[in-house]
């Protein structure tokens, strides 16, 4: 079995990873391109660790956004119930009140937090992705952080393969 990592090795795994920002200009491209160029280039240990690295992150970006989601949901069905009432509120300024004031303050506290996590995660996956690929371009491995293994990787034999060079 062949050890060596090639320069065309290194370049196919920072693609991998790079092709994850292509979700900004196509749909699900996050998924379709990593997939994609790591399924033609499997065969090498060093490539298809990155790859199944790169997916399993974005997978997990994907459920921790969908969790986000889920767990502001209800809070969006009672605001979208309760906006009239805040509406009507607000357009008859002689009948504000400090409850009406505490609901309006509840619901932008509520989609401020949604949207410092969602932010925070964007920013963390810019981060997480740019340093894959930085460490793919040394002939590094790399684990993601807070990623859930939906596909599992043989790092350990790759790394003791690395070793042995």
């Amino acid at each position: 079995m062949d050890t060596t990592i090639t320069e065309t090795q290194k370049n196919t795994s920072v693609f991998i990873h790079l092709s994850t920002f292509l979700k900004y200009f196509f749909p699900f491209a996050n998924f379709i391109a990593p997939l994609l160029i790591w399924s033609f280039n499997k065969e090498k240990s060093f490539v298809d660790n990155h790859g199944k690295q790169a997916i399993n992150f974005q997978l997990s970006v994907l459920l921790y956004t969908i969790l986000i989601g889920l767990i502001c949901l209800p809070f969006a069905i009672i605001f979208a119930a309760d906006i009239f009432t805040i509406l009507e509120t607000l357009d008859n300024a002689h009948s504000f009140s400090i409850g009406t004031i505490k609901n309006i303050a509840g619901y932008i506290t509520l989609f401020g937090l949604a949207i410092l996590l969602l932010t925070a995660l964007f920013i963390f996956e810019i981060y997480a992705v740019v340093n894959a690929a930085i460490h793919a371009s040394q002939g590094k491995l790399y684990n993601y952080p807070f990623t859930i293994s939906f596909i599992k990787t043989n790092q350990k034999s790759t790394i003791n393969h690395e070793h042995t060079r």
